[in-house]
């Protein structure tokens, strides 16, 4: 089975950036020693979709030092680093992703790399899972489960799962204690501004910031953003969320109140048709617009093409629309995923907790699938647990443990 990729001749960059990042992730580094001893996934096969760089790049080695025989392709053709790619294939992994695909490519990219034969799956969005629905449902009686990454992917898998339709167990990585709580609120907050930022050379403070949902993601936007300087609005659907933002001390309105003073617009709903044409119609001069929801629907595009004389790039990863009364708006990353689109994605100590939720998914799955049914499961808590524990003592960092008196006060034994 062979690669598709952008340039073998690459690779030594690709290997420098893995290394670099290998140095801050010491529970992947823990995981690798441990478990290329007892290659636990030996003879089986893994087919991994998410944003192809050094992070996932090292997670998809160590699944490789395993046993595991593993194929790669990105989730976003914006994410993927030609690089990267090329230093995953000469470490001994399939990879089928290009830098800048199209549409056509990228799913052309997944049947590629489906071509193993999957047994577990790590998904990233759900674009996989769909794929094995429909297109590839010859391969489904051999994968044993999988995983998923986001919300996104998460609400996908739930509404299959509703609907009666999931065909194998999934493991929703995406709602792990030990990967929303950092992951979604300190990974998403710093990266998305990194993006920003790098991108477009502007100040924060001071600024109007207008954070479209008040997930765990948007939490962490609007955290960073306050921390910039900017005066941050939240906009909500969902009361207790909006009523939360409120209480952290943030200002709340709908967005289309939102869009007449917002410097800056970031989405992160999951969700379709968050900025529309009603708000572009009301936006200020010089209005910059960015995405870190999966997909890029959440900023309608369509609709802010059709309200515009010209489209243009103007600077890398920032396309200007120009509009009907003159009015100059800006786009980055071509709406969508701005952290990574526009910059390297979450800090490499971040997805040190993220990955190694993913390789505990992939290995309950592998020792537990028999007893599971084609439902979406949250992984157990004692792996939360235990990710916690390594990661505080790469951390050097010790606790209290409870006495047995204390144990039995809270009724724990």
């Amino acid at each position: 089975m062979g690669s598709l990729i952008r340039d073998i001749k690459l690779a030594p960059g690709g290997h420098d950036k893995i290394e670099w990042v290998k140095n801050f992730m010491p529970v992947m580094g823990a995981l690798d020693k441990e478990y290329s001893v007892s290659k636990p996934f030996a003879g089986k096969k893994m087919v991994i979709t998410l944003h192809l760089e050094a992070k996932t790049a090292y997670m998809a080695e160590i699944f490789h030092h395993a046993g595991a025989e593993v194929a790669v392709t990105g989730s976003n053709p914006l994410s993927t680093q030609d690089d990267v790619a090329a230093a995953l294939v000469e470490d001994g992994v399939h990879v089928f992703a290009t830098h800048g695909c199209t549409d056509e490519e990228y799913f052309h990219y997944i049947d590629k790399a489906l071509e193993i034969e999957p047994d577990i799956i790590i998904d990233d969005g759900g674009d996989l899972v769909h794929t094995l629905h429909t297109k590839r449902r010859d391969l489904l009686p051999k994968v044993l489960g999988g995983s998923e990454e986001t919300t996104t992917g998460v609400n996908r898998l739930r509404g299959l799962a509703r609907a009666g339709k999931l065909e194998f167990p999934m493991l929703a990585a995406n709602d792990a204690y030990m990967k929303y709580l950092f992951d979604n609120r300190y990974g998403t907050g710093q990266s998305t501004w990194d993006g920003i930022m790098r991108t477009t050379n502007l100040v924060v403070a001071g600024k109007n910031v207008v954070i479209a949902g008040y997930g765990w993601c948007g939490k962490g936007g609007a955290m960073r953003a306050r921390g910039l300087g900017a005066n941050v609005i939240i906009t909500e659907v969902n009361p207790i969320k909006a009523i939360e933002a409120v209480f952290d001390g943030f200002r709340v309105m709908p967005m289309h109140e939102a869009a007449k003073i917002g410097d800056i617009f970031l989405t992160l709903t999951g969700d379709k048709d968050v900025i529309t044409k009603d708000d572009f119609a009301v936006m200020k001069n010089g209005a910059v617009m960015a995405n870190a929801g999966h997909f890029d629907c959440e900023i309608n595009i369509p609709d802010l093409e059709s309200g515009s004389v010209s489209r243009r790039t103007v600077r890398k990863n920032i396309e200007e629309f120009k509009q009907k009364d003159g009015r100059k708006l800006y786009l980055l990353a071509e709406g969508r995923l701005v952290n990574l689109g526009a910059g390297d994605g979450h800090p490499a100590e971040i997805m040190d907790l993220s990955f190694g939720v993913q390789f505990f998914c992939a290995l309950h799955i592998l020792e537990h699938h028999a007893e599971l049914k084609n439902e979406v499961y949250i992984m157990p808590e004692e792996i939360n647990t235990r990710l916690a524990e390594i990661k505080l003592r790469a951390l050097g960092v010790q606790i209290d443990t409870l006495s047995e008196e204390q144990r039995k006060y809270l009724n724990l034994d």
